[in-house]
């Protein structure tokens, strides 16, 4: 593979506390050479100021002065770095049931998720939390990263019953499929190396892993969304500018403005002010109707007989992320896409309120219709926010449930 067709991986660790998962992220660095001599030396300098032998590659990831103190992962914590196969987008992200609204952020863009198991404790709740928000996210790809295998002896009866039990509640949680790997972070088996200490898998390291998994669809390939950002005016022409999330649109295609159901048909595309004959998602464009349209910030442009679903009562899986509970009757605002419209929490699925971190089922109906993709077939357009009218603050993250 050329330098010139090298693709990005975006993906997500999350594990319970003390199961390992920063070591394992500043193995996973330290040992593919994403790591900074001077960002080496000053994990060294601080292991050493703490009368540890070796580094603490947690170091590497845990960089809040309070996560140190505490030891624990608290933000979300993005690393950046690439082999001569592929680049990496990493989002560490914390492992604390208080903290599983940052979990939801740090994989909602995510194509795998590894999930961080200590093989001496096995599958513990915050375990099937965090395969629960995988799973509710859609996330293509899964990694059960069972660690700690040093401290178990390397004992292949261990990690298969890890690997039984987490199977038997993925198929509960509706978690299509996962790949399981034994490593120790510590030691270094099987993260970027292969282990030579348990000759009894056959699989790859986890880096090799990473490397292979295919990368999602092109979002080019899915039928034409265009949420309109703004509009812009030049003299008696009007241009339509934001970004085509997925699908493609060419000069001449017959397309439907949402939700006023108004057709026309593109005249003209502009990519970077440079006009062109088609755009692919997700290119940031401008589009010219051949129609004086009423169309504002906030619409939908598709092309195609597949357009999406318009409605007023929006059913969906979600993350509350806020402090403030969400109650039925709280009146709130949706925003999807570049949409923001009033809304009235109708139901919550017998849940009387949804707090921090909860994660729940809701329903809502809209003062005006949203263009809805169901979230299993579009994460870009199946996804919104619920915004307190108030202050503006976001809520809760939501997953369109159309079916």
């Amino acid at each position: 593979m050329t330098s010139t067709t090298i693709d990005t991986l975006r993906f997500a660790t999350a594990g319970s506390v003390d199961d390992g998962k920063s070591t394992l992220v500043g193995r996973l660095l330290h040992d593919s050479k994403s790591v900074l001599t001077d960002q080496l030396e000053a994990v060294e300098r601080v292991s050493a100021d703490r009368g540890q032998d070796s580094p603490d590659l947690a170091l590497l990831t845990d960089g809040l002065r309070a996560e140190r103190e505490q030891g624990i992962t608290i933000d979300v914590a993005y690393r950046y770095f690439a082999t001569p196969r592929r680049r990496f987008i990493l989002a560490d992200t914390p492992g604390h049931v208080q903290y599983t609204r940052n979990m939801v952020t740090g994989a909602s863009t995510a194509e795998l998720a590894i999930i961080l198991v200590d093989a001496r404790n096995g599958v513990v709740e915050q375990t099937l939390r965090h395969a629960a928000v995988a799973a509710l996210l859609r996330v293509p790809n899964v990694v059960l990263a069972v660690n700690k295998m040093d401290l178990v002896g390397y004992e292949q009866g261990v990690f298969e019953r890890i690997v039984e039990e987490f199977a038997g509640h993925a198929a509960e949680l509706g978690l299509p499929g996962f790949t399981p790997i034994p490593v120790s972070a510590l030691v270094g088996d099987n993260v970027v190396d292969r282990s030579a200490h348990m000759d009894w898998y056959a699989g790859p390291a986890l880096l090799e892993f990473l490397e292979d998994v295919p990368v999602g669809a092109d979002p080019s390939d899915a039928p034409a969304r265009f949420p309109v950002q703004y509009v812009i005016r030049d003299g008696e022409v009007r241009w339509y500018a934001g970004q085509l999330v997925s699908g493609s649109l060419r000069v001449g295609d017959r397309v439907t403005v949402h939700p006023s159901g108004e057709s026309s048909e593109i005249t003209g595309i502009s990519v970077l002010g440079t006009e062109a004959d088609v755009a692919y998602a997700p290119q940031s464009v401008s589009l010219r109707l051949a129609d004086q349209r009423d169309v504002s910030r906030g619409d939908m442009i598709t092309a195609g007989a597949d357009a999406p679903a318009l409605t007023q009562d929006v059913r969906a899986a979600v993350c509350h992320l806020a402090d403030r509970p969400l109650r039925v009757g709280d009146r709130v605002l949706l925003r999807h896409t570049t949409r923001t419209v009033k809304a009235i929490v109708k139901d919550l699925s017998g849940a009387a309120e949804l707090t921090a971190n909860d994660l729940g089922r809701i329903t809502l109906r809209t003062a005006e219709p949203l263009a809805l993709d169901d979230y299993a077939v579009s994460r870009r357009t199946g996804a919104f926010l619920v915004i307190d009218p108030a202050d503006g603050a976001t809520l809760t993250a939501g997953m369109a449930d159309l079916g």
